[in-house]
């Protein structure tokens, strides 16, 4: 069995893959808890050890998200309640921030001044659009629309001087010189579209160990109907689908110095797996921080998130991302002609600090449903088979969050969020080719797999990974490569009964 998150990247090997000085003063980041005395930091070790007994479910197990965990009725709602261990007074705060992340906006110039300012190129109307009842996207099937799935254009840096913004974390990747960062494929009244997303879908079959077969449907993407001219040459396509909104704000509370600790950049100790951290400057001030949030770990925040949603997805402005025109660029000169929805006496921007404050408390306040059948035998034979192939190498099973967590609800708690958090190559197969920050085009975070056992209940579907293109557990097991190929080969030889074992432990999850 390989486990990686015992291990700790000397502090200088770190400071000096990210460009700093081989100094603590230099580097931005912890590299041990500093939130623990000596007493803690020894339960912390001993309770966040990996199991070797899977004859019993271990302590506190069921309780996925610590104190915070939802043990609400499981039904399609079960995704939209709140920490369970918030105040009162925190309730009513985040009953605010649902409704302003349920609600529609509307094109200006509007009779309600206090939800225009859509678009003018936009994917989506409200953050629960794309995040139905707090859970996942999918790929349009069907005659069903792209709503909660969009593009990502990115083209690779051109010039030295362009490559230094993305080694200083000015920037992430640089946007399509027409249709910028994201693919937009609504406009406002008056406004043409940028065009249209499409996938065409190239069936793959694969022999398991046994002989079984199973058909993995290989994604191609283009754009059709471009509104306003060719796209770059060396413009990527990056399909993306809404993550799950559930026990954001207890990621954010995980230590960084827990999440870099698995760290293996150069994989110096040889088991092949090369987790690297996502380092990013934080929107509003800059700071270099540790990512966590989005497919490949861009944001350091929920905050982050929020606003880059708001301004790529909706065309929502706020403190953090001003621009009223959200992601139109300098070329689209029709759609910076439409008024925008900043009112002086709302704020300087559409979505002002009171918006994003009620919005991020919410979203960082989704709580993590109770785990189920933790001691039902296949699940724990499932669950044996998850370490014994290697799964927990890049989904760390638990952490105890930080005492400085900024949410009392989020401070000190045991977590199961089965995921490091880290980059990882994960091969040709997944690969989109597009460099977003540290990530190249082959790296991915890992997914946390907690919630994911509910997604049928919330979203209806059971597409996975981050295009959807997975239609169950199996296929998104058999589309992991690169550093995960072992694992990968460990279950496609594996048994049916330790198969099926496996996909029921995820399922309980």
């Amino acid at each position: 069995m390989t486990t990686r998150y015992s291990r700790t990247l000397p502090l200088a090997a770190l400071a000096a893959l990210f460009g700093f000085a081989a100094l603590a003063q230099d580097w931005p980041l912890p590299e041990t808890r500093d939130d623990l005395d000596a007493k803690d930091k020894a339960r912390v070790e001993a309770v966040t050890q990996p199991t070797d007994d899977f004859s019993k479910a271990e302590r506190f197990e069921t309780m996925q998200g610590g104190a915070a965990t939802t043990k609400a009725t499981v039904n399609r709602d079960v995704f939209s309640k709140s920490s369970a261990n918030i105040t009162f007074a925190e309730e009513e705060t985040f009953k605010l921030g649902n409704a302003l992340f349920r609600k529609f906006w509307v094109s200006s110039p509007s009779s309600t001044q206090a939800s225009d300012g859509l678009g003018p190129l936009f994917n989506a109307r409200s953050c629960q659009s794309c995040h139905l009842k707090d859970g996942r996207g999918h790929p349009p099937e069907g005659d069903s629309d792209a709503t909660s799935m969009f593009l990502r254009l990115a083209r690779p840096a051109r010039t030295p001087e362009e490559r230094a913004r993305i080694d200083s974390y000015e920037t992430i990747n640089f946007p399509d010189e027409v249709y910028g960062g994201q693919f937009q494929d609504f406009a406002v009244p008056g406004l043409s579209a940028e065009g249209h997303m499409k996938i065409d879908y190239t069936e793959k079959p694969v022999t398991l160990g046994d002989g079984t077969v199973v058909s993995l449907r290989e994604p191609i993407y283009s754009v059709t109907d471009l509104a306003y001219g060719p796209m770059g040459e060396d413009t990527t396509l990056s399909p993306r689908i809404a993550n799950q909104m559930i026990g954001m704000g207890l990621i954010q509370a995980i230590h960084p110095a827990d999440i870099l600790s698995q760290a293996d950049p150069d994989d110096v100790d040889g088991d092949g797996i090369s987790g690297r951290p996502a380092i990013v400057s934080d929107h509003r001030t800059g700071e270099i921080k540790l990512g966590r949030f989005g497919w490949k770990a861009q944001n350091a925040s929920v905050r982050d998130q929020s606003s880059g949603a708001f301004s790529g997805d909706i065309g929502i402005s706020s403190p953090d991302a001003p621009n009223h025109w959200g992601d139109c660029s300098e070329t689209e000169a029709d759609c910076l002609a439409m008024p925008h929805g900043a009112q002086a006496r709302l704020g300087d921007s559409e979505a002002p600090d009171p918006v994003m404050e009620l919005v991020t408390f919410y979203s960082e306040n989704l709580a993590v449903p109770a785990r189920r059948d933790v001691d039902d035998p296949e699940v724990l034979r499932g669950k044996q088979v998850f370490y014994e192939a290697g799964c927990a190498s890049c989904h760390t099973p638990k952490y105890v969050t930080s005492r400085d967590a900024e949410n009392a609800a989020h401070r000190f708690q045991l977590i199961w969020p089965y995921s490091d958090f880290l980059l990882h190559d994960m091969g040709e197969g997944l690969a989109d080719h597009q460099q977003v920050g540290v990530a190249d085009g082959y790296e991915w975070r890992t997914a946390p797999l907690w919630g994911t056992g509910l997604t049928e209940v919330v979203s209806g579907h059971s597409f996975f990974l981050h295009d959807g293109r997975a239609r169950d557990r199996t296929e998104a097991i058999l589309w992991h490569g690169g550093e995960a190929q072992d694992a990968r080969d460990n279950f496609a030889n594996a048994s049916k009964e330790d198969r099926d074992a496996l996909i029921k432990f995820l399922e309980s999850l």
